[in-house]
């Protein structure tokens, strides 16, 4: 049977899916336009383009490291609700999105949604799991850090809601020590989860933001009578040393470690740099907590009770 424009178009209409696969879902069934939206749906195309609009705040933060622990990535994979998020169907996603991105070393989350796995796409799988789960699924951002002389972990709390990876450089590091190593980022990402620091050391943190910070530390000892006749370069001098407490509360370096508060995290590193025999350096990390900026739908029971029985 011949598929005209008009049928196509149809099938547009109904169910908002492109016209190539409009197309493609008449050919198959023969021009039955009913048919044509089973076939639809059994591939997930349409029920995709229904969940459009629907916010998807929940999902899970994963990650996934390369065997030789070279490449990592960590990725925020989004659904509707944690049931879903908590399904096999939505685990499994994620393990092969988050493989996908180290494999590929793609960074962007467009640009990943066209790499090719053994299952088809990224975008195929993703539309996939939203036929089977009858969610709106989406791969919202990715980071993925990579280097051959360092080596990256990660670490993921309480089920997806943060996830973090870190990078420690490790030049010249013997084989038989790099557990030691892996085991040193796993819980420099971990205190990184518990204490949400912005910046990693002094350098990181915004020339503005320690200006802004030194003028309130200034005020603030104006502001205290045993202060107000003592000079002003002696003034300023109390304010830098006040900084510490401020690089302390935002650079993770300098923070006391969450296993071991006797002990800064830049000490912690210190220590198992002098056990394994290299210089060992924290480069990078990079945080991510589920659903942050997302505005998550609101739902007033009340509303849609009053809605119904207007109907």
């Amino acid at each position: 049977m011949a598929i005209t424009a008009q049928d196509v178009a149809k099938l547009r209409e109904i169910t908002g899916v492109g016209l190539m696969a409009c197309k493609k879902a008449l050919t198959e069934t023969n021009g039955d336009i009913d048919k044509a939206c089973e076939y639809l749906r059994e591939q997930g195309v349409a029920i995709v383009a229904k969940k459009a609009s629907r916010i998807a705040a929940d999902g899970a933060v994963c990650a996934s490291i390369s065997q030789d622990k070279h490449v990592g990535a960590l990725l925020e994979i989004n659904c509707e609700s944690d049931f879903v998020a908590k399904s096999d169907v939505f685990v499994q996603l994620c393990k092969d999105v988050a493989k996908a991105a180290v494999d590929s070393k793609v960074a962007d989350a467009e640009a990943l949604k066209a790499v090719k796995t053994a299952n088809g796409t990224v975008d195929e799988l993703i539309t996939a799991a939203t036929a089977k789960t009858g969610e709106k699924v989406s791969l919202r951002r990715v980071t993925v850090q990579e280097s051959a002389d360092s080596v990256q972990e990660a670490y993921i709390h309480l089920g997806g809601k943060k996830g973090v990876l870190v990078e420690v450089k490790c030049a010249g590091l013997a084989a038989d020590k790099t557990d030691e190593v892996v085991a040193l980022a796993h819980d420099v990402a971990m205190h990184v989860a518990a204490f949400q620091p912005p910046y990693l050391g002094k350098s990181d943190v915004p020339a503005s933001e320690v200006d802004h910070e030194r003028e309130i530390i200034h005020q603030q000892l104006l502001n205290d009578e045993k202060n107000k006749n003592k000079p002003e370069q002696v003034l300023a001098k109390i304010a830098e040393n006040k900084l510490g407490k401020f690089y302390e509360q935002n650079c993770l370096l300098y923070q006391p470690f969450a296993k071991d508060p006797s002990v800064t995290v830049e000490q912690l590193v210190g220590s198992v740099a002098k056990s394994v025999g290299v210089k060992l350096e924290v480069v990078k990390f990079v945080n991510y907590v589920l659903g942050e900026g997302i505005e998550k739908r609101s739902d007033n029971l009340a509303e849609e009770v009053a809605k119904l029985s207007a109907k």
